[in-house]
């Protein structure tokens, strides 16, 4: 007798997961945290790894979101282009080998920063004039 307590789902068009906001507090506050670390913070290789996969992780959902986003917009959209930009950039950052440095926590923590500024800025209704009156 086998029994599972496990469930797949399939799910090709990521319409759960587009469902399911990100928790952004939590990596706000560790992005935060971590660029306000000090030369006297020492942290063992394996925590900068930890939190650099915690970040890398984010950034990838982040990103996601970014794409499933700019997929609604019309393709000729100034944020689409936008959006573009942000997605091909963060992929290039994403590529990057992780290591177990201060530097490349900050690297993942700003990259994630970044993805939120950019996913706000290009993805904001764009604002219509008010008409006369």
């Amino acid at each position: 007798m086998h029994t599972s307590s496990h469930t797949v789902l399939y799910d090709p068009d990521g319409l759960i997961e587009a469902e399911l906001p990100l928790d952004r507090e939590p990596y706000e506050c560790l992005v935060k945290a971590v660029l306000a670390w000090t030369d006297e913070d020492a942290l063992a290789e394996r925590d900068y790894e930890q939190i650099g996969l915690q970040l890398t992780g984010h950034a990838r959902a982040a990103a996601a979101d970014v794409r499933r986003r700019a997929n609604q917009l019309p393709k000729d959209s100034g944020p689409s282009a936008l959006a573009d930009v942000v997605l091909r950039e963060a992929e290039g950052r994403l590529s990057v080998p992780l290591e177990g440095t201060v530097r490349c926590a900050r690297n993942r923590a700003r990259l994630v920063r970044a993805l939120y500024e950019r996913l706000e800025a290009a993805l904001a209704p764009e604002r219509v004039a008010p008409s006369g009156g």
